[in-house]
């Protein structure tokens, strides 16, 4: 890759809104690493993007994944990064509530959902204080707003509350250092978490996340937005 572009990674990046945000930083001339558990994913969406896309075998809950992947980005002569745009993320509630659900679905939503989101900035932020513009964002949701909470599907709610949590968390402790860190919610969105009776796109689900990326003014960070405008948590 040339130096010149900026450099985003998008985890959970081969479908859904994750494609859609990586599609639209490469129009804005990004050069976009696209993760996603298993390298074949990954470059078989590689394929179908149009720009510098590196594809990146990468699993949010195995730090040693989280590793290995970062290291890999020396090979390609990666040693920056301005974007991270934490995507990866899991529905597991399945036929449960928050008196029925069992400590399997929580901690798989937690793993990937809240914890996995924190070692990957943990990981990447060496690579982020190189930027001039370092920024971070987390997709959320409205349900883990205070608001949004439902208790059909206690592990999603409780997973993305607690990552608003820590989007607080790292923006208070990033901005000394220049690195905005904003939580988004993309809506309910036609995907495969979010089914076809969703109303809204992969694209539309995905233009938060893009201008928070490109557009938005550096000094906003810690909030929680929703179509370009900040919303309390």
């Amino acid at each position: 890759m040339e130096t010149h572009n900026k450099i985003a990674l998008v985890t959970g990046g081969n479908r859904g809104i994750g494609f859609a945000i990586a599609q639209g930083l490469l129009s804005h001339n990004f050069d976009v690493i696209i993760t996603s558990r298993t390298l074949a994913e990954a470059q078989q969406a590689a394929q179908k993007l149009s720009g510098k896309v590196i594809p990146l075998e990468l699993d949010v809950r195995n730090d040693r994944s989280i590793e290995q992947a970062i290291q890999t980005l020396t090979v390609h002569n990666i040693d920056y990064l301005d974007v991270l745009i934490n995507n990866a993320g899991v529905y597991p509630d399945n036929n449960v509530n928050i008196v029925t659900v069992g400590r399997e679905v929580l901690e798989t939503a937690m793993q990937i959902n809240t914890y996995g989101v924190i070692r990957m900035v943990q990981a990447c932020l060496p690579l982020l204080e190189k930027s001039q513009d370092g920024r971070i964002i987390n997709l959320s949701s409205g349900m883990g707003k205070l608001d949004g909470l439902t208790t059909t599907a206690p592990g999603y709610c409780l997973s993305k509350l607690a990552l608003n949590g820590a989007t607080i968390l790292l923006s208070q402790s990033l901005e000394p250092k220049g690195i905005a860190v904003n939580a988004m919610g993309p809506g309910w969105v036609k995907t495969d978490m979010g089914g076809d009776a969703a109303p809204r796109s992969p694209a539309q689900g995905a233009d938060t996340a893009i201008w928070l990326a490109t557009e938005a003014p550096s000094s906003e960070t810690g909030k929680f937005w929703r179509d370009r405008k900040a919303v309390p948590f």
